[in-house]
C-alpha cells in the first residue's frame, strides 16, 4: 500500500499598484498631475485618476461617455512597454528588501511569503517592508497574503486606503473568495456560461465536483475551478534580475552648455556601448532622458540605420537639447544660442531600447563597401549641420501623391502604423506605376479647346468644348492633345474640414510630347499634381 502526502500550499504575498497604467503615463509625464486625466484602451477606460473617478468616470467605460460625464477629461493611449519601463524602478526597490520576485504584468508582482516572513519576524512585517519599499519612492501600493496566487491578488484588491494590508489565515482563502462574483476569474466566455447556468459566485462554482466540472467544462474549467476553491496550481517563479545595460551621468552643479555636456557625456557613452559589447549586443534604438535643475525631464527614442557608437549617442543628446529650444535662447553651444531646456541639466540617461546580437553587425572581410561609405558620409554631414538636415524618403498613405511622399531624419525609423497606412485602400488613389515627377505644390494649368480659347465648365464642373491644348504655367509653349481622357476619378477628402477639404476630378492626359499628366479639377480650375516621364 502506498502513501501519498498532499502538498502543502505555498503562501503568496502578492503587491498591487492601484491605477498603474495611469501612474506610468504621469510618471513618464504622458499625463499631466492632479487633473482629471484616464488611459484609453479600444476606445474604453483602462484606467483614470481619482479626479475623473469624482466626476462619475470608471474603468471600462467609452471614451464618449467619459467626456460628456468629465469635459475636462485628458487622455492618453495604453502604452504597455511604458507600463514595464516605469515598473521596472519599483521591482529593484522590492528585490532590495524582498529577493524573489515575480512579475505577473506591470503593476502587480507576487513572492513567497515564507522565506520574507521568516527574515522580518512574520508575515505582517514582511508586507510592511514592501509597502515602506513602495511608499519611498513616493508609490501607493496594496498587499495581500493568502493560500494561493489567486486568493492573495484578491485580498490586496480587497484593502482600501485605509488599511492596505489583508492576511487571511491558512485555510480560509475559500472561504474569502467564496462570496466573489465568476467575473474575477478573468474569463469572460466561462463566465458568462456559468451566469447562464444560474452559478453566480466562486462558492457556487467551487461546490461542484471536480469530475463533473473537467467533463463540461474541460482544462479551463478545471483551471478556474482550482482557483474559486483557492488552490491556484501556479507556482510563484522569482524572476533572474537583468543586467543594468543602461547608463547615466549626473552633473552637479548643472551645466548650461552643449559643448560642455557633449565632453562630459563621452566617457559614460564609452561606458554604455562597451557594456553592451561585453553582452554581445549592440544598440539599434535608444531613450535618452535629459533632466533639468527645473524637474522637467525631456525624453524621446532614437533610431539609427546600422548601431550606435559612442559619438553617435553624444550626437543624439545634442540634438535633442537643440530641438527644444526656447524662444529666448536657453542652454548655450559655444556661447550661441542654440536651443536647450532653460534650466541646467543635471541628469542625462542612455537606455537600450531595441538591442540586437552583435554577429549581425560585424564588418565584412573588405568592409561593407559602398553603403559603409554612404552611411558615414550622411552620419558626418548629420553631425554637422543637425538631425533635420538631412532626410530621406518614404512612402506614406494618401490621395495625393504629394502626401504619399514623406520626409524622414537620416537614421528614424518610420512612425508605428506607417506601413499599414500606406497600404491601405485609400479610394481615389492613382495606381501603380507611380510618375518620375511629383510637384511638391499644385501647378496652375490653363486649357484650350480646338479654337485655342479656354475651356469653361458648366455650373455641375463638366466641360462645355473637349479641350485639345493646355499650357502649363512658365512654359511658354502650348501642348498639344494627343490622345483622350483618362477618368476622371473622384476624389472626395477632409470634407469637414472647410480649410483643408478638398472635391475634386482627377485627369490623366497624354500632350504632344508623349508625356503623361495628372490634373486636377477643382472650383473650375485645373492644377497639374505630376507628370510621367
Amino acid at each position: 500500500m502506498m502513501l501519498f502526502q498532499l502538498e502543502t500550499p505555498v503562501r503568496a504575498l502578492v503587491a498591487w499598484f492601484p491605477d498603474w497604467p495611469l501612474v506610468a503615463a504621469r510618471l513618464a509625464d504622458a499625463l499631466p498631475p492632479d487633473v482629471p486625466a484616464a488611459v484609453i484602451g479600444q476606445g474604453v477606460i483602462a484606467a483614470c485618476s481619482a479626479e475623473a473617478r469624482a466626476e462619475g468616470v470608471v474603468r471600462g467605460l467609452r471614451l464618449r461617455e467619459a467626456q460628456t460625464r468629465c469635459p475636462e477629461l485628458v487622455v492618453c493611449a495604453v502604452d504597455p512597454l511604458r507600463d514595464a519601463r516605469e515598473f521596472e524602478p519599483v521591482i529593484s526597490s522590492l528585490e532590495e528588501r524582498t529577493p524573489g520576485v515575480e512579475v505577473l504584468r506591470p503593476g502587480l508582482c507576487a513572492l513567497r511569503a515564507r522565506g520574507a516572513a521568516r527574515y522580518y519576524g512574520g508575515e505582517e512585517e514582511a508586507a510592511g517592508a514592501v509597502l515602506e519599499s513602495a511608499d519611498r519612492l513616493g508609490m501607493e501600493a496594496r498587499v495581500g497574503i493568502a493560500d494561493s496566487v489567486f486568493a492573495a491578488e484578491q485580498a490586496a484588491r480587497s484593502t482600501s486606503e485605509l488599511t492596505a494590508l489583508l492576511v487571511l489565515p491558512p485555510g480560509s482563502s475559500r472561504d474569502f473568495l467564496s462570496p466573489f462574483p465568476v467575473e474575477v476569474l478573468g474569463q469572460a466566455k466561462l463566465a458568462s456560461l456559468l451566469k447562464r447556468l444560474g452559478i453566480l459566485t466562486l462558492g457556487n462554482f467551487a461546490n461542484l465536483p471536480a469530475a463533473d466540472v473537467r467533463a463540461r467544462f474541460g482544462a479551463v474549467g478545471i483551471s478556474a475551478h482550482a482557483l474559486a476553491s483557492g488552490q491556484d496550481p501556479r507556482r510563484i517563479i522569482p524572476r533572474t534580475p537583468p543586467r543594468k545595460l543602461n547608463q547615466q551621468a549626473e552633473f552637479e552643479p548643472g551645466l548650461d552648455r552643449v559643448d560642455q555636456l557633449a565632453f562630459q557625456l563621452r566617457a559614460t557613452a564609452d561606458t554604455f556601448v562597451t557594456g553592451l559589447q561585453t553582452e554581445g549586443l549592440v544598440c539599434t534604438e535608444l531613450r535618452v532622458l535629459i533632466t533639468d535643475e527645473a524637474g522637467n525631464r525631456s525624453e524621446r527614442t532614437w533610431g539609427h540605420p546600422r548601431h550606435f557608437t559612442a559619438s553617435d549617442a553624444v550626437d543624439r543628446v545634442r540634438w535633442q537639447l537643440q530641438s527644444q529650444a526656447p524662444a529666448d535662447g536657453g542652454m548655450r553651444d559655444g556661447g550661441s544660442a542654440r536651443g536647450g531646456p532653460s534650466s541646467p541639466v543635471i541628469r542625462v540617461e542612455f537606455v537600450p531600447v531595441r538591442v540586437d546580437s552583435i554577429a549581425h553587425h560585424g564588418s565584412a572581410l573588405f568592409g561593407d563597401g559602398a553603403e559603409e561609405q554612404i552611411h558615414h558620409g550622411l552620419s558626418r554631414i548629420q553631425s554637422m549641420l543637425g538631425h533635420e538636415a538631412v532626410v530621406v524618403p518614404a512612402i506614406s498613405g494618401g490621395r495625393l501623391l504629394a502626401e504619399r511622399r514623406r520626409l524622414v531624419p537620416w537614421g528614424d525609423a518610420l512612425p508605428s502604423g506607417t506601413a499599414a497606412l500606406a497600404s491601405r485602400p485609400w479610394p481615389g488613389r492613382i495606381p501603380d506605376p507611380q510618375p518620375a515627377t511629383v510637384f511638391a505644390s499644385l501647378i496652375p494649368v490653363l486649357l484650350l479647346d480646338a479654337n485655342k480659347e479656354k475651356v469653361r465648365t458648366d455650373h455641375r464642373g463638366g466641360l462645355i468644348a473637349p479641350p485639345m491644348w493646355f499650357c502649363p504655367t512658365g512654359d511658354p509653349v502650348r501642348r498639344r492633345l494627343v490622345a483622350q481622357w483618362a477618368g476622371p476619378w473622384p476624389l472626395r477628402q477632409r470634407w469637414w474640414d472647410a480649410d483643408h477639404g478638398l472635391e475634386a476630378d482627377r485627369f490623366q492626359l497624354v500632350d504632344g510630347n508623349g508625356e503623361a499628366w495628372l490634373l486636377l479639377l477643382d472650383e473650375q480650375n485645373w492644377w497639374a499634381e505630376a507628370r510621367y516621364d
